[in-house]
């Protein structure tokens, strides 16, 4: 008997299309059991496609993967019996309580009425949804309706989990008591394959990461693989005075010799280099221009940094054709 394999998930030249539209070019993708692979890239680029087919949701048009051992498409069933997928929508149905959604899910996995009502109060609790237990769901939040989708898709604990975008819509609390959810189970041995739009949550959670944009694979690592690939590190600057934050960017930008980017922050600048020097001289030309600095930080780029340097764009920015993929997607 061979022994199993340590990958939970092994992909080979996925590939997908809608009509004139090829929404996934030939993915590999290797994950190790019990870990979290973070799976990255901009709206319409393919992640959820990728999702679906290796979810056996649709069959791949060329390439192969298997599944825990189990081949997508030939033991589609096998697969499904193992997995479980918390899409970017809610599940779940309005007209019943959220307990009784969650009754409902551990009858139809094989738990008595008791043990699933034991585990239903057990999940509400841990996802602070307790209090509201006996509401119809159609009163939920977002928030509320989200966290519920999460402990609906882990009523029995999966071996593998997709979780596509879990968190979004939710509040920075419930955020981390999903990551804290996903990192006991994956303690106790489930692999999760995670799409986020929010970088950091990726690296927070993720052991190994794969970029694709526009149906692509172009990197894969760990985090600190990815930002030392983009060969610069990071200077953040926040000024005294937000009034002078335009001319500051100016004097960085002609001393670096790179981009500076404004940041949300009204006095902060941000700007990729790859020499220290430049850095001492570019501070330097600010005290001279009287644009005084509060604080400055050099150090490894963040992982927006990377994905930026990447992809040429922000995680979540989409262009028109891919929101039509995205759109072909769904349908």
């Amino acid at each position: 008997m061979e022994p199993p394999s340590p990958l939970a998930i092994e992909a080979t030249g996925l590939a997908k299309s809608f009509g004139a539209t090829r929404a996934v070019c030939g993915v590999d993708l290797s994950v190790r059991s019990g870990t979290v692979y973070g799976f990255l890239g901009p709206n319409g680029a393919g992640k959820t496609t990728t999702i679906r087919m290796l979810a056996t949701l649709i069959e791949p048009d060329e390439g192969t993967a298997r599944v825990l051992g189990h081949d997508v498409v030939r033991e589609a069933d096998a697969v499904r019996r193992r997995v479980s997928l918390t899409g970017q929508y809610a599940s779940i149905d309005e007209e019943l309580s959220g307990r009784e959604n969650l009754v409902l899910l551990g009858r139809l996995l094989g738990y008595s009425h008791k043990q699933a009502k034991g585990r239903a109060d057990e999940l509400l609790e841990v996802f602070d949804l307790a209090e509201a237990a006996g509401r119809q769901v159609e009163t939920y939040s977002g928030g509320m309706r989200r966290k519920l989708d999460i402990a609906g898709s882990i009523i029995v604990p999966p071996d593998l989990m997709f979780l596509d975008e879990p968190t979004t819509g939710l509040d920075p609390r419930s955020r981390n008591q999903v990551w804290e959810i996903i990192r006991a189970l994956v303690a106790q041995g489930t692999t999760a394959l995670l799409t986020t739009q929010y970088l950091d949550e990726a690296d927070q959670l993720a052991n190994r990461i794969a970029v694709i944009d526009r149906g692509t694979v172009i990197a894969e690592g760990t985090s600190g693989e990815l930002k030392a690939s983009v060969g610069a590190g990071a200077l953040h600057v926040r000024l005294r005075d937000p009034e002078r934050r335009s001319e500051g960017q100016q004097v960085l930008a002609r001393t670096l010799g790179v981009e500076v980017h404004p940041e949300s922050d009204p006095v902060a600048l941000t700007a990729s280099v790859s020499d220290p020097e430049r850095v001492a001289r570019a501070l330097t030309e600010l005290s001279r221009a009287d644009v005084g600095v509060a604080e400055f930080a050099l150090g490894q780029p963040s992982l927006d940094e990377v994905f930026f340097a990447l992809t040429g764009r922000p995680a979540e920015e989409r262009t028109e054709q891919e929101n039509e993929n995205e759109e072909e997607d769904a349908a």
